[in-house]
């Protein structure tokens, strides 16, 4: 894997979005079976793991064989103060020792939702 991607995300605050990440080594895709996969969103680079904002751990996979895989932040995990936040995206091969990388990292703004009501 090569240097992190740099990528800034944005989500309306209360709603749902999949992200679908696929894992290539120089253009060849990557069979990530038995691979973990870690999103973590915190308020400021500083904060520990445990401060995290949202932490998801992945280990089964959209088409593992195919390097894809879905990251889903729910409504639930959502429903955070409107503001902008640093994440990351971090894998754990099968390999041992396992290799443990950073595929991308940047800022996810969570936008207020304009109406509050259910209908």
């Amino acid at each position: 894997m090569k240097a992190p991607l740099t990528k800034n995300l944005e989500i309306v605050q209360k709603t749902t979005k999949i992200y679908e990440v696929q894992f290539t080594k120089n253009g060849a895709v990557l069979d990530i079976t038995g691979w973990t996969v870690f999103f973590t969103l915190k308020e400021k680079m500083t904060d520990t793991d445990a401060e995290a904002v949202i932490k998801k751990t992945i280990t089964t996979h959209a088409d593992a064989i195919n390097g894809k895989t879905l990251v889903e932040l729910t409504s639930v995990d959502t429903d955070i103060t409107p503001k902008s936040y640093v994440f990351d995206l971090k894998y754990k091969d099968d390999e041992s020792p396992a290799n443990i990388g950073v595929i991308v990292q940047g800022k996810l703004t969570v936008t207020r939702i304009v109406t509050r009501r259910e209908s």
